[in-house]
């Protein structure tokens, strides 16, 4: 249950396409992120499997079954959007259990579901509660158990963390990771964060102007980014990325290196630069250097290496962890 196949799929509003004609393959279980910055298209492409866009072009098929004509309440899937949607006047057990009395379900069936749900969220104690007496991450809580009681074929998130403070979006994404290993349901989560696309994918689809530029594991596109675009977009802080005369040095035409693989010497390398500022994390210290030639980078070095605003350093890449990409920013 679960298996989304996408086929020359595309959108145009007017004569603009903000999708192109795509393909990909999601498997039965795969919790799959949707990245790229605003405007990629990414909540489009989740809005079209959803059925709530129409096509412009291309099929759909869930489990086999071609959806692409299909309203979105025959396509057996979940949608948890940015918004809670919840409905103010119910309580908690009474918005979980909305869609099953739509559906007609006895209340036996519903109890129990609404139930199991609760106790999966940790809302047990709140079922009598309005929505107006939750924080927004029990808000979030309760919108993912309305939809899991429908038991989808798969949940679609639509940038779901958006609205919580910086604390709970991380409590929220341990939840819904968490949630995926227990239901093992097909998952698809759109963000334009790609720390919460780390962490939280099996697979990651990194989208720009409606195309897809990689699809892979974090890892894969972490340690093997096929572009520039998916270089500069993936990792945090960013990839240094030096172009011209100095990455000719290095044998390519744009050569890229992560703030983590680069050394820091008071005493000699292949950059020279200043340290404009040093944001010390404690365990790890950012530095922001000004370089004569290869321009502003960062280092990923140590909190007790000591360095601080002003300093003269020296900046060496890894050999082996040099990114190489050609004139058409493709990687070598």
């Amino acid at each position: 249950m679960g298996r989304i196949n996408l086929r020359q799929v595309s959108k145009s509003f007017g004569g603009v396409a903000v999708i192109p004609e795509l393909d990909l393959d999601i498997g039965e279980g795969e919790f799959v992120v949707f990245v790229g910055p605003s405007g990629c298209g990414k909540s489009t492409l989740l809005r079209l499997i959803a059925g709530l866009e129409d096509m412009s072009g291309g099929t759909i098929k869930i489990d086999g079954e071609d959806v692409t004509s299909q309203p979105p309440a025959k396509r057996g899937l979940s949608m948890v959007f940015q918004s809670y949607a919840l409905y103010p006047h119910m309580s908690v057990y009474g918005n979980i259990a909305f869609p099953l009395k739509m559906a007609g379900d006895d209340k036996a069936t519903i109890d129990k579901k609404v139930q199991d749900a609760a106790r999966i969220l940790n809302l047990t104690d709140y079922l009598d509660r309005k929505p107006r007496q939750l924080s927004g991450g029990q808000r979030q809580r309760v919108a993912i158990g309305r939809a899991i009681v429908r038991e989808p074929r798969a949940f679609l998130f639509d940038e779901p963390l958006s609205n919580l403070d910086a604390a709970l979006r991380v409590a929220m994404r341990l939840e819904i990771t968490e949630l995926h290993h227990q239901l093992g349901t097909t998952m698809i989560y759109v963000t334009h964060d790609q720390t919460e696309a780390m962490t939280m994918a099996d697979r990651i689809v990194v989208l720009n102007k409606g195309r897809i530029e990689q699809v892979g594991s974090p890892l894969d596109l972490y340690r093997k980014p096929a572009n520039l675009f998916v270089a500069g977009f993936i990792g945090s802080p960013k990839m240094n990325l030096v172009s011209g005369a100095e990455a000719a040095k290095l044998g390519a035409a744009t050569v890229g290196v992560r703030p983590e693989h680069m050394a820091v010497s008071r005493e000699s390398g292949l950059w020279q630069g200043t340290i404009g500022i040093a944001e010390h994390l404690g365990s790890d210290t950012f530095l922001h250097v000004r370089t004569e030639g290869a321009g502003p980078m960062t280092a990923r070095v140590s909190g007790e290496m000591g360095l601080t605003h002003g300093e003269t350093v020296w900046l060496s890449p890894a050999p082996d962890k040099v990114h190489r990409f050609d004139q058409a920013g493709l990687s070598l």
